[in-house]
């Protein structure tokens, strides 16, 4: 059976002008910018689309990215795309559980910016680091850092990219241990912190608190959690799966597997940049991809997911 997905990605897409296209040709788009600016008391508008410094400060960059992907993904959604299931890699869990109807918008998007705020603060700069392993397989790197205290795996993104994370000096260890198991190259990531890594446990409990205040509502179509690689069909399970979220694994590489597996042929990865599609490249290449990052990819994709006629 053929089904759609949609898909989001996660923190480190961000670059500024994104969204500003659809903030000029979609009411959606704009009511989802004018609600976020109102809603956190930021000038969402000229944090995503003027030059700034705060872009790329997780405080601020979770809040705009979110809203990005919802601007987008609302205005896609009014233009006939119709999503089967949704996932999102990290932060971008929170737009797949919105457009799968889990949450409010304004809602994922005021998680996030809380969000931010408390994974940023949780350690501080300049003591956590990530980096992208690359050419070893999940169980390999595993295996090799499991001697090497306060650092773990934080992503499992395809096939011959993990990233790891954790304390700078930890992180340095481990990269020289891995390049003697024959990993072909380590990329440290340009981030704030070590996400997705068990040092994140007061961001976690914080985080907890906000969620319990989160209505949520019943799903309209399954997601899936980056926790487990699982389908989440029961709303109750997020808060907990959410919360676990900031200091788990990110099993991108074993959803992606577990939807193809299950008859997904066909992924929208919506958001700034083409992250997601590289990975699915890798993944499986017989899984067709499209890319809605900006105005004219939007109408591209819609046409061809139409059939070549146009919707309104």
């Amino acid at each position: 059976m053929n089904k759609t997905a949609v898909i989001f990605p996660g923190q480190g897409s961000q670059y500024v002008g994104m969204g500003k296209d659809f903030y000029q040709n979609s009411e959606v788009a704009r009511e989802i910018f004018d609600v976020a600016s109102e809603q956190l008391n930021l000038d969402m508008k000229a944090l995503c689309f003027e030059e700034n410094s705060k872009l790329d400060m997780t405080e601020y960059t979770q809040a705009a990215l979110v809203t990005t992907c919802l601007a987008m993904a609302r205005t896609a959604e009014l233009k006939g795309l119709k999503a089967d299931i949704t996932a999102g890699l990290s932060l971008g869990e929170y737009s797949s559980i919105a457009l799968a109807g889990g949450m409010y918008d304004r809602d994922a998007i005021a998680a996030v910016r809380k969000r931010g705020i408390f994974m940023q603060e949780a350690v501080p700069a300049g003591e956590g680091a990530m980096a992208a392993v690359l050419g070893l397989t999940g169980a390999q790197v595993e295996k090799e850092i499991a001697g090497i205290a306060d650092v773990s795996v934080a992503n499992y993104n395809c096939p011959g990219q993990i990233v790891i994370t954790g304390r700078n000096q930890s992180v340095e260890n481990a990269k020289e241990t891995l390049l003697k198991c024959g990993a072909k190259r380590i990329i440290p990531l340009n981030v704030s912190g070590p996400f997705h890594s068990p040092l994140l446990k007061d961001a976690e409990r914080k985080l907890d608190t906000v969620l319990e205040k989160i209505q949520m509502h019943p799903l309209q179509i399954p997601y899936i959690t980056n926790v487990t690689a699982d389908y989440v069909t029961e709303i109750a399970m997020t808060q907990s799966l959410l919360t676990s979220q900031i200091t788990s694994p990110v099993r991108w590489q074993q959803s992606m597997e577990r939807m193809i597996a299950d008859g997904v042929d066909t992924f929208v990865e919506i958001g700034p940049g083409r992250t997601l599609a590289g990975f699915l490249r890798k993944i499986d290449r017989n899984v067709t991809v499209y890319n809605i990052g900006t105005w004219e990819e939007l109408e591209k994709t819609i046409n061809i997911l139409a059939g070549g006629q146009k919707t309104c």
